[in-house]
This record gives structure tokens, C-alpha cells and sequence, in this order.
């Protein structure tokens, strides 16, 4: 039965081709429960946006009835009793909270130890309930997919992006095929000496958690219990299946839902990723810790190859050698205690559905735990602990002197800080090449390159054969390379389960598309919101239910915001969730205009500036800028029969009688497809030139285009932006960029790095300064210093970097607009 996501009635009877939704029932009063928009507006102020206290908002409520008082009215709300009461009785994004208690065992011993006798509550939201109310949600109308489907590019070669691109969707079609995408996350809650950990279970199309898992606590002594240890797998497992069950009769008949676009669809529900760093996948699939999840590898050669690893496959086994625990725990790497949650569901395979975690596995589990800390080991093998620790030291310094970019963490004291995140990782893979260059042999650089080459592949939104057949070479390389690490004696050998997640990508990719679409800083992002402000606005005493009424009340608040948003009556409220790389960002952010790439002058001009452009070359110490200023006219208004503007006579340049106007900044628009930005990818950013910023100069760089029909970088430059400014000529204006030009050190990148070097440009012992076009420049260009054999200075200070070296590496892995689109 082909079934691809027709359109039926609400009685599930499909409906001919053409025929539009029948519009939903409009209520008397759209904000219903609320007396009208501006009362919904009033609560979801209060409680979501500025999260006002009880307290406050019953003072604000009794002020503002005394104002209302001599009109005869009233304020708003009478108290924070009556607000919550008409947002808890909101029908839209209605998904109450429910919970069950699960127990070791009913008949226990007196001395049965207290995790044997403890009851553990499990909270839980129905999530077909849930997902209905994510289907229905006129939000994602022009964002969902109603069944899988294959793009080619005008090449003819195949492309994965989503999810619904990618095989796994295709494999499992259905009515409309509603894959549910799963994953779970510790978080730990604290305040004081005390600490509470909540265990949520999220879905993923607009993040929901769903649930809240019990995590059982014993006394030091059962830490290493088995029994302990096989009964926690068991509760997670068991709950999570509890929980998911309410799902099962929809995954083999199909159910009638409403919608993003307001038709009815027969839909079939499907388990279709689990997010999970690796010692959950460890727990999700029942396997032992230091095996694969995905294959059958063995755990002392987990990259000598393996066959796929499936709940068949297990059962077999099972059934094989159901006597003998030890040969499956240690020669296939299966923990026979454990049957995996998924056994209670059609069609799934845990196994299958695992997907790789960029974010944990690779980024911060690979890169930070693994390469980051050899390269400490390789240094005190090789130099000595003495030596080796100045090296450390100078590459802190050498990080931290790293200049400003958009979107870019600066990290003052290099890696000297005690608690690292994902996100810290991160950002230490955008400038840590250039730091250890120096001090690193060859094999051992290429061996970061090729890792940092193979993030920011996987790290992209579209893929064709060709993006595939790059991430092959990749992982091939980074293989090849790693070896110098046992070549030095830093290892003995290389087996380990999250570098080896690396070989598993490319067929993630196939079956699931992008892997960023599925990665833990999903799930991790609603961390946050559903679980460490909910705890923030709790008493701390038995917090959890209150944690799960604030997040039903935050979830009802945006669903009919959602709905009153469709009759143009608020503004959307949906921010995109967090990009993998760049974050906490003053200086960029997505937007929805939709071009390749433009740069405009900020909207304000700076008052403090000389109008003149003979004043202005004074004020900032540029004597010849009017005679740049006037050739680059020349250049604007020459025929191309006319001769250059650098072999005439300035006289013979057009005269410049307007006011200039100097601006700090300008803000490039541009398309980054691997970017989670406003319309499939547009980003903005800013590139500022000023004075002072945060009491020190800046001076930013840009790549300006110079050849279009050449690749990449090979057909541009890196300019250093001196002056952002603008005049008028006969009524057109001209906003110009003062640059210091910077030239290829090389036709081809560093051999050792891997990354292009530039040098500013000096022509008879002055720098190459010229006046370009605004719109010459294609968005900010990231350089770090080729920092040479000698240390940096102590306290450094990274505003002077750009001033104070003499070659600089352009750095490719600034963001993702610079890695995919120029040095593609």
C-alpha cells in the first residue's frame, strides 16, 4: 500500500487532489481564555519573557488597578492566582503532566538496601498527545514534509539534507511517515551543598521534553554493585518504553492528525533517531562500554571493521550462547542483563537509530579529550616537563592573543579554566591550529587538520557524492596521521569508541540526513529552558513538579501565541535553536532577507569626524586619502576604453565636493547553508572599524572578491579595513572602505597547517592602501598571526595582534561561511 501523505477528511477519507483544508472554527474571542490579545500579552510577558515573581506580580497588578480605579476599572489580572488559572486553562499545546512509580521488588528483606525499597517517580507527558499538538502547530506549515523525497542537483548527483531526505525515511514509509526523533541528556540542578539531577526525555521538531527519568542513588559501597548497576539499565529502559507506549498502535495502523497546513493526514508514527552521547548509547543498546553501538567491531580494534550490529542479530546471539554470559560480554560485547527499550516496538531497531552526537563524541569527546590532552603528552615526552610546561604556557598566550571575529569566544587565559562544555571545545578548534604549529611536527598537525577538516564537514546542511567522497578522505587521513601518536609514545594503541563514531557518519548521513539536525546540542539547548530556569523559579523543596507546570504553562503560552500569530494578530515568537559553532554572538545573528551576499554602512554616521575629505586625511593621519578617494571615482566612472585611474594624473580624477560621512561598522548579509540562521541560511554579521571598542582599537578584516570566475579564496584577498566612509558625486552615493591590502605568502595553502598565509602588502617600504567599493567586499575575513618560534609576550594584548606580526594564517574554520563557501 502506497501511502505518501495524502490529504483526507477527518475520517481519514482521502480527498481529490487540489482540494484546500476547510478552514478551522474562528472563536469569538481567538484569545480565549483571555479576555483579549492584550491580556494573553500581558501574561506571556510576565511569566515567559521577563519571569516576574509571584510577589512582584501582585504588586504590579494592585498599582495598576489603582490607576485603573478612577476609570471605574480594573487591572488586568486581580492577582498571579487569577493569571496562572487563565493560562492553565489555554486548550492549545494542552499536554498534561502524568507520572507512575516503579519499585525493585515488592517482597524485600528487611535489610534490603534503600535503593531495593525506594519508590521512583516518573513523569511523563503523552507524547501522541504531544506530537499531535506539534502537527497541528500552524507554525511549521511551510516547514514539514508530508513524505520522504529524493533531491538531485543540477549536476545529477543525489543530495542529503533533512531527515526526510535521507534513506531511513524512505525504508519505513508510511501514510504520512512521523519519525520520531528521540533524545536524552543528564542535567544536574544545583544550588548551595545540594543537588538534584532530572533526567529529561526530549523529542525533536521544536523541542518537547516528554519526560523526566528517575535516577536511583545507593551508598558508595553499591556504586560498583551488578545488581545496583543492571537495576538502574532496567528503570531506564522500562520507563522509557512506559512512556513511549501510548505510540505503538500508530506505528502499524494508520491515525488521522491535522496538519501544519490545516489538512488531515493518515499518519504512521515510527522511532527514528535517538540522540545519545556514547555512554548512553552504551545504556540505549545494551552493549559493553569500549564496543560500538552501530557494528560489530571488536573493542581492542574497533577500526579493524565489523558487520552491522542489529536486534536480530543480539537475539541470535542471545538464543546462541543463553548460558554463557561471558562469551557474549566478552567476545561480542553484550550485556545479556539488558534487553533494550525498542524490543516493545514494531519495525525498530536501536541499532539502527542510534545517531553519532557531534557535540559530545567528537567535538568535545574526541578533539578536547583526546587529541587536545596528546598534544600535552606529546610535549612532555618531548621536551621535558620544564620546557614543555613554557610551551604550554606560550600556546595560552598565543590563544588568547587570537584577534576579535564575529561570533568567536576569546579565551584570556588560553585553556586555563576548570570546567570545560562542548561549546568551550568548540570554539577552541577555531584557533587552536595556529597556536601549536610551532611546536608540533608535521604528522601531528595534519592529524588535527584532517580532524578539524572532517567537523566542519559533517557539520554542513546539504551534502552530495561529492561532499561524501570528502568526508571519506577525511576520516582516511585523520586515521593515517593519528598513528604519530604512537609512533612518539604518547599511545600504545587506538581503539576508542568515539573516534571511531567517525567511520560511521557517512552512513548517518545517507540514512538521516545532515548530521547537525540531529545532534545533542539540540536536546542540550532545551536544557535551560526546561529544566535550570524552571528550577531557578521553584522553592528548591520538591521542585520537580513545580519545574513541570511552569514548562506546561511556557508550552500552552507559545502554542497560542502560535495561533494568534497565523491571524496577524502577534509576532511570531520561534528563534532558531543554537548553530553547533557559533554562539554567544553580539555581532551576528540570522536573518530573513535572502541574498548571496551584500555589505552595507551601518545606519548611523559618526558626528565626531571632520566633513571634508582634506580634514578628514589629517584627522586620521592618511595624507594622500583624497587622492585615493578621487581615483577610485575615476575607476566608478571610467568607460572601459578609458585608461586606469593609477596611470593618469590625480588632476584628471573627478574633484570630491560633497560632505564624507564616516561610519564604525558595516553589516554583511550572507548565505550560509550549514549556518541555522533566518531563511535556509541567511546570516549577518558586522565588521567594524572604530577607534575604540571596549576601550581598544579594532580594525577588522574582509575578503574582497577580485576574480569571480576563480574558486574560493584562489579568487579573492584579505583586506584590513581602515575606514568605513561614504560621499556623494552627482547625486549617487558611494560608500567606500579604506583597505591595507594583504597578499598571498603562496598559490596554495601552508603545507603544514593546511591553511592560507597572507602578508600585508607593502609596496617602496609603504603599505598598499587603496579606496574600494563597499560592495567589493563578500563579508569579514578572520586572520590569526603566524606566530614563529619565539614566545608572545605575557599579557599580550590580542587588540594589537593585527598590528604587530608580519604574516598571518587566514583562518578557515572561523565560522561556517568561511570554511563552506570559500575554501570549498
Amino acid at each position: 500500500m502506497a501511502l505518501l501523505g495524502r490529504p483526507c477528511d477527518a475520517n481519514g477519507v482521502y480527498l481529490p487532489t487540489g482540494v484546500n483544508p476547510d478552514p478551522p472554527l474562528e472563536p469569538i474571542n481567538l484569545a480565549e481564555p483571555f479576555e483579549d490579545v492584550a491580556q494573553f500579552r500581558i501574561a506571556d510577558f510576565l511569566f515567559r519573557k521577563v519571569e516576574m515573581s509571584q510577589g512582584g506580580i501582585d504588586e504590579l497588578m494592585e498599582l495598576w488597578t489603582l490607576t485603573m480605579l478612577k476609570h471605574g476599572d480594573f487591572g488586568p489580572f486581580e492577582n498571579h492566582d487569577a493569571m496562572h488559572k487563565a493560562i492553565d486553562s489555554i486548550r492549545q499545546g494542552d499536554a498534561p503532566w502524568k507520572c507512575f512509580v516503579a519499585q525493585a521488588d515488592t517482597n524485600l528483606s528487611p535489610n534490603a538496601p534503600n535503593w531495593q525499597r525506594d519508590q521512583y517517580q516518573i513523569w511523563y507527558r503523552d507524547p501522541d498527545t504531544v506530537i499531535s499538538n506539534m502537527l497541528a502547530n500552524p507554525d511549521f506549515s511551510d516547514e514539514f514534509d508530508a513524505a520522504p523525497y529524493i533531491e538531485v542537483g543540477q549536476d545529477g548527483k543525489r543530495r542529503w539534507c533533512d531527515f526526510m531526505s535521507g534513506n531511513f525515511a524512505w525504508r519505513h514509509a508510511g501514510a504520512m511517515y512521523v519519525g520520531v526523533i528521540l533524545g536524552s541528556d543528564k542535567t544536574t540542578v544545583s544550588v548551595g551543598t545540594g543537588n538534584v539531577e532530572y533526567h529529561p526525555l526530549g523529542h525533536r521538531n521544536a523541542v518537547m521534553p516528554i519526560g523526566f527519568l528517575a535516577i536511583p542513588k545507593g551508598d558508595r559501597k553499591y556504586d560498583d554493585d551488578p545488581a545496583f548497576r543492571i537495576f538502574k539499565k532496567r528503570l531506564y529502559h522500562q520507563s522509557v518504553a512506559a512512556i513511549l507506549r501510548s505510540l505503538r498502535p500508530a506505528m502499524t495502523q494508520p491515525v488521522v492528525r491535522r496538519c501544519p497546513d490545516g489538512h488531515f493526514r493518515r499518519v504512521i508514527y515510527d522511532l527514528a533517531s535517538f540522540i545519545a552521547d556514547y555512554p548512553e548509547q552504551v545504556l540505549l543498546s545494551g552493549i559493553v562500554t569500549g564496543w560500538c553501538a552501530k557494528c560489530t567491531a571488536l573493542s581492542n580494534d574497533l577500526d579493524g571493521g565489523g558487520s552491522r550490529r542489529s536486534q536480530a542479530l543480539t537475539e541470535l546471539l542471545l538464543e546462541e550462547f543463553r548460558d554463557d554470559g561471558d562469551a557474549l560480554w566478552y567476545n561480542y560485547g553484550i550485556d545479556k542483563n539488558i534487553q533494550p527499550f525498542m524490543y516493545d516496538f514494531p519495525w525498530a531497531d536501536i541499532h539502527e537509530i542510534l545517531t553519532s552526537d557531534l557535540l559530545h563524541q567528537v567535538i568535545k569527546g574526541s578533539f578536547k579529550d583526546h587529541l587536545v590532552e596528546w598534544v600535552g603528552e606529546y610535549l612532555l615526552q618531548s621536551e621535558g616537563k620544564e620546557r614543555a610546561r613554557e610551551i604550554m604556557d606560550d600556546i595560552d598566550c598565543r590563544i588568547a592573543a587570537t584577534p576579535l571575529f564575529p561570533g568567536l569566544r576569546r579565551f584570556p587565559q588560553g585553556r586555563r579554566f576548570k570546567q570545560w562544555t562542548g561549546d568551550d571545545s568548540k570554539a577552541l578548534m577555531k584557533v587552536y591550529l595556529p597556536a601549536v604549529a610551532d611546536y608540533l611536527p608535521e604528522d601531528m598537525m595534519h592529524c588535527l587538520a584532517s580532524f578539524l577538516d572532517f567537523c566542519y564537514l559533517v557539520c554542513r546542511t546539504d551534502f552530495d557524492e561529492d561532499t561524501l567522497a570528502a568526508v571519506d578522505a577525511a576520516v582516511a587521513s585523520f586515521h593515517h596521521y593519528r598513528m604519530v601518536f604512537i609512533t612518539t609514545g604518547v599511545r600504545e594503541t587506538i581503539s576508542l569508541p568515539r573516534q571511531h563514531s567517525l567511520v560511521h557518519y557517512r552512513q548517518h548521513i545517507v540514512d538521516f540526513g545532515a548530521p547537525n539536525g540531529l545532534c545533542s546540542s539540540i536536546t542540550e539547548s532545551r536544557h535551560i529552558t526546561a529544566v535550570k530556569k524552571p528550577w531557578r523559579r521553584s522553592n528548591r523543596y520538591n521542585a520537580l513538579s513545580q519545574m513541570l507546570l511552569t514548562n506546561q504553562r511556557l508550552d500552552k503560552l507559545a502554542a497560542l501565541r502560535s495561533e494568534l500569530a497565523t491571524y496577524g494578530l502577534v509576532a511570531p515568537n520561534h528563534p532558531p535553536p543554537p548553530t553547533p559553532f557559533d554562539l554567544e554572538n553580539e555581532d551576528a545573528g540570522a536573518v530573513d532577507d535572502q541574498v548571496l551576499a551584500e555589505v552595507k554602512l551601518a545606519a548611523t554616521h559618526e558626528h565626531a569626524y571632520p566633513r571634508s575629505l582634506e580634514r578628514l586625511a589629517t584627522h586620521i593621519q592618511c595624507t594622500n586619502l583624497p587622492e585615493l578617494t578621487r581615483r577610485f571615482l575615476y575607476d566608478q566612472l571610467r568607460s572601459d576604453a578609458d585608461p586606469l585611474s593609477d596611470t593618469i594624473s590625480v588632476e584628471d580624477c573627478p574633484e570630491i565636493l560633497s560632505h564624507v560621512h564616516v561610519y564604525h561598522s558595516a553589516v554583511a548579509t550572507f548565505y550560509t547553508p550549514s549556518d541555522v540562521s533566518g531563511i535556509r541560511g541567511m546570516r549577518r554579521e558586522c565588521i567594524r572599524s572604530t577607534p575604540s571598542w571596549h576601550k581598544r582599537p579594532r580594525r577588522d578584516c574582509a575578503f574582497v572578491v577580485e576574480d569571480d570566475d576563480q574558486p574560493g579564496f584562489s579568487g579573492m584577498s584579505v583586506v584590513r579595513i581602515l575606514l568605513f566612509f561614504s560621499f556623494v558625486h552627482e547625486e549617487i552615493t558611494y560608500p567606500c572602505a579604506l583597505v591595507w591590502w594583504f597578499k598571498k605568502h603562496s598559490r596554495h595553502p601552508d603545507k603544514k597547517t593546511g591553511l592560507w598565509i597572507v602578508k600585508p602588502e607593502v609596496s617602496r617600504g609603504q603599505p598598499v592602501i587603496t579606496v574600494i567599493h563597499l560592495h567589493s567586499l563578500f563579508c569579514g575575513a578572520h586572520i590569526i598571526p603566524v606566530y614563529g618560534p619565539h614566545a608572545v609576550p605575557h599579557r599580550f594584548d590580542y587588540a594589537y595582534s593585527l598590528d604587530c606580526f608580519r604574516a598571518f594564517y587566514v583562518n578557515k574554520y572561523a565560522d561556517h561561511h568561511s570554511n563552506e563557501i570559500i575554501f570549498a
